[in-house]
């Protein structure tokens, strides 16, 4: 007798127990689909989701606000999510709020966050579409690198071609580095353009002390320091 009591006792309290564990499993899950509190609707057309899903979280100001209530395809190229969002927050929420699809953590589940939107703006009412930002995919950052290779590829072969040209001298640059005849021509045509500039700068010495162009440079220097003055 003694022994049937105390299975039922034990019963008793393990079906206490797993009764408990229920209710707090079946609050946790209603916390989280905001089941137990005031809640308004707000959408936004998204052009590609980047496999946002029903259930995920919405963020506001880095806080869970909402869940991902519905997602509807309306066209190829638009898609309706619609979100469910704790009223507590309506208040900081603005019309011209945005929502923009992001990752929890770099990979973690997509997840909606929304910007707050500037002050003296109405706040959000309910089945309200806010604008979206298309958020920037991982495979636009693979296509931009992509470009980027074959730019620098193209570029890298293009340098290669001129580097090869002034090893073998031709082109202009290539024949002043590499052609020995045609740098001693330079080399020497500078050496004329200044051995003529000191001939020139002797002739005119020599002009300036001659007793006929005498007067004429002493004219032009006192003109000269008038026009100083």
């Amino acid at each position: 007798m003694k022994k049937a009591s105390g299975n039922k006792i034990r019963l008793g309290i393990f079906v206490s127990i797993g009764f408990a564990l229920l209710i707090g499993c079946i609050y946790l899950i209603g916390e989280r689909q905001q089941l137990f509190s005031n809640t308004f609707q707000v959408s936004g057309i998204f052009k590609n989701i980047s496999g946002l899903q029903i259930g995920n979280n919405v963020r506001f100001s880095g806080i869970n606000v909402g869940i991902v209530d519905n997602i509807e395809q309306l066209t190829d190229t638009t898609v309706k999510v619609d979100m469910m969002i704790n009223d507590d927050t309506r208040k900081f929420m603005k019309k011209n709020a945005k929502a923009i699809i992001g990752s929890d953590g770099l990979m973690g589940n997509k997840i909606v966050i929304i910007t707050p939107g500037t002050n003296g703006q109405k706040t959000l009412a309910d089945n309200d579409v806010i604008a979206t930002e298309q958020p920037v995919t991982m495979d636009d950052i693979l296509i931009k690198l992509k470009v980027t290779g074959d730019n620098a590829a193209t570029i890298t072969s293009d340098l290669a071609v001129v580097m090869t040209n002034i090893r073998e001298g031709k082109g202009t640059i290539g024949k002043l580095l590499m052609d020995t005849a045609m740098a001693k021509e330079v080399d020497q045509a500078l050496t004329n353009i200044k051995q003529g500039a000191g001939g020139f700068k002797q002739n005119m010495n020599a002009a300036s002390n001659n007793v006929l162009l005498r007067g004429y440079f002493k004219k032009k220097k006192k003109g000269d320091e008038k026009d100083k003055k």
